[in-house]
């Protein structure tokens, strides 16, 4: 049997072919026809909100911020004409090197070709990518233009570095978009799998898309897990314990000892609330609560409240009064201490470290340490999350938060995924609405997708004081009348960072360290801003960095710090016993002298968006 140039025989080059042919001509089209029939719902579900009023699209969506920002760099290239030529034969010459070695290897597949992808990008490992001339060439062709576009955002001279920011961000994000790997007839195996099922997967896609877009309100609400798989407080979020308070935007949980003796001082859990708190009670095997609880901590978590139209006006202060104060209160009333261990994530952090410094001012000192999960109090270094920040963005979002009091879950969740775009969505959109496939049950996904709402002054206050203006580590923030500074924290303080966070960068959190006025352990895990933190030791992953104090330059903290192996919650646990050890009997939920409200996780947990 003879052999075709690239090594495979004639009968493989044959059947190469026939594998993107129709196998069913009528049932292909009879499917194609009820694929556009469900087209039709999903426009449906996505222009009934609109045509009622219901959803109204801002001028000033990230779109239009996309294009005034690339209109700053075309307005750099195009300025000069002899820098714009040089730009465009950069890009033709990029053209014709691939179209040459094409041309080449259909004699020698052994030539290299002109560009490759990074061994990282899962995007491309069929092997019709490389084994397909048509394929082969399209991702080459694409990889010539995502590097030159972004060479243009790096090679723009003139640029501020906010503008530098976001042209970097757009570009990658257009860059995952257009990516020949998300779309039908240019990636080989959606191609393929589509001949195979005469197309009945593109059926399923765009039912999958119309329900997406109706259980979004007229945006798309991407499915990342099948929600059918959980229910909290059955298999998610199970640790045992009782609401022992309740006000307008929290509720106080109190979990149940399993231990003959406790801490003598309660740990107090302030999450963030732009997640909800079971990301630290997923299941027993992921718990950092139920860990908590087996080391003898009686835990609070402060349960934050999914807001809507009656909470618009809820600010910093009252989530300060009605949260943490008023968690402080139930535990001072359940256990009778005073003195308490205190942790904050992520933003829910941010409100602490502004609280602690309040506080200080204020005399109240029932915290005694306090610790810090992947958080910011100097938004310098802040990460992607600062291109959605600027004046004329949060003016415009401001304006759009009046209207309900609040930012719909969906917006904030979709910002959160643009982060990890390629992680996050175009996996997604190509599983669900292209091959049509249910994503699988995954309890972390599932929280993932569990967004809240933000209440419209709370969630304005947050981001024109730490992402706009920097206010807390310069000392400018005020609360209660009160011109804060973090230098009045005197407590210890164990600062976690991540080392691949891309929501607290660990640089960011690593300068933050200085401005606190006490000691401080700074740690760094590894992993992101989820997983370096829920690593529970039995898992035996990742790893974290201890080393001397956090001050100077961090990458030289980074590159003199010790490595161990595995969670560093065993660490944690250590500094805080250095702090007080003491022991007492194990207290029963609420004490004598708060009734339970409920089981955890309680109520507020439970409302969707």
């Amino acid at each position: 049997m003879g052999k075709a140039d690239d090594g495979h025989t004639k009968t493989d080059a044959h059947s190469s072919v026939d594998q993107y042919l129709v196998k069913d001509p009528e049932r292909f089209a009879l499917n194609v026809a009820r694929m556009i029939e469900e087209a039709g719902k999903a426009a449906a579900a996505w222009s009934g909100p609109r045509e009622k009023g219901e959803v109204r699209d801002s001028i000033s969506e990230p779109m239009t911020d996309m294009v005034k920002t690339f209109s700053k760099l075309t307005e750099y290239w195009l300025s000069d004409p002899a820098r714009a030529l040089e730009a465009q034969t950069r890009l033709f010459s990029g053209y014709m090197n691939v179209w040459t070695n094409s041309i080449q290897r259909l004699g020698d597949s052994a030539i290299e070709r002109v560009v490759e992808p990074e061994k990282s990008d899962k995007r491309f490992t069929d092997p019709e990518w490389a084994r397909n001339a048509f394929f082969d060439f399209i991702k080459q062709t694409y990889l010539v233009t995502s590097r030159w576009a972004a060479d243009l955002v790096e090679q723009a001279d003139g640029l501020d570095d906010h503008t530098r920011h976001k042209a970097q961000f757009y570009v990658r994000q257009l860059s995952e978009a257009i990516s020949p790997s998300n779309f039908l007839l240019t990636n080989p195996e959606l191609f393929r799998e589509t001949m195979e099922a005469n197309g009945e997967n593109l059926v399923r896609g765009m039912k999958m898309l119309a329900e997406d877009i109706e259980a979004g309100r007229g945006d798309l609400k991407l499915r990342q897990s099948d929600p059918t798989g959980f229910k909290i407080g059955t298999n998610i979020a199970t640790t045992p314990g009782k609401v022992i308070a309740r006000s307008d935007v929290a509720e106080i949980i109190q979990y149940s000892p399993n231990t003959d003796k406790v801490l003598k001082r309660p740990l107090l859990i302030c999450p963030p609330w732009i997640n909800k708190f079971y990301i630290l009670d997923l299941n027993p095997a992921k718990s950092f609560i139920s860990w908590a609880v087996s080391q003898g901590h009686t835990v609070f978590v402060i349960s934050w409240v999914n807001p809507d139209e009656r909470h618009g006006r809820k600010s910093w202060e009252d989530y300060i009064d009605e949260g943490i104060r008023f968690g402080l209160d139930a535990v001072e009333k359940a256990t009778g201490e005073r003195e308490v261990n205190a942790i904050g994530y992520c933003v829910g952090g941010t409100l602490l470290a502004a609280a602690l410094a309040l506080f200080a001012q204020e005399g109240d000192d029932r915290i005694k340490s306090v610790t810090f999960f992947t958080t910011q109090v100097d938004f310098t270094y802040a990460g992607d999350l600062k291109v959605f920040v600027d004046e004329d963005q949060i003016s415009a979002l401001e304006k759009a938060m009046s209207d309900k009091g609040y930012l719909d879950g969906t917006k904030m969740a979709t910002a959160f995924n643009m982060l990890r775009a390629g992680d996050l969505i175009w996996p997604y959109m190509v599983n669900n609405y292209v091959r049509g496939r249910e994503p699988l049950p995954f309890d972390l996904l599932y929280w993932n997708s569990d967004s809240t709402r933000m209440s419209a002054a709370n969630h304005s206050y947050y981001l024109r004081n730490c992402y706009l203006d920097n206010t807390l580590s310069r000392g400018e923030m005020v609360l209660s009348g009160r011109k804060l500074s973090l230098g009045d924290v005197t407590i210890p303080v164990y600062n976690l960072a991540a080392k691949e966070d891309h929501i607290a960068p660990a640089r960011s959190v690593f300068l933050g360290c200085q401005y606190f006025g006490g000691d401080v352990r700074y740690v760094m895990s590894g992993s992101g801003h989820i997983a370096g933190v829920v690593n529970p030791p039995a898992a035996r992953k990742y790893q974290y960095w201890t080393g001397t104090k956090p001050s100077g330059d961090f990458d030289s903290w980074v590159a003199s710090a010790n490595e161990h192996p595995g969670s560093w919650w065993e660490n944690w646990q250590s500094w805080i016993e250095e702090c007080d050890n003491r022991r007492v009997p194990p207290r029963k939920p609420g004490g004598r002298k708060l009734k339970a409200l409920g089981d955890a996780p309680g109520s507020y947990v439970s409302v969707r968006v």
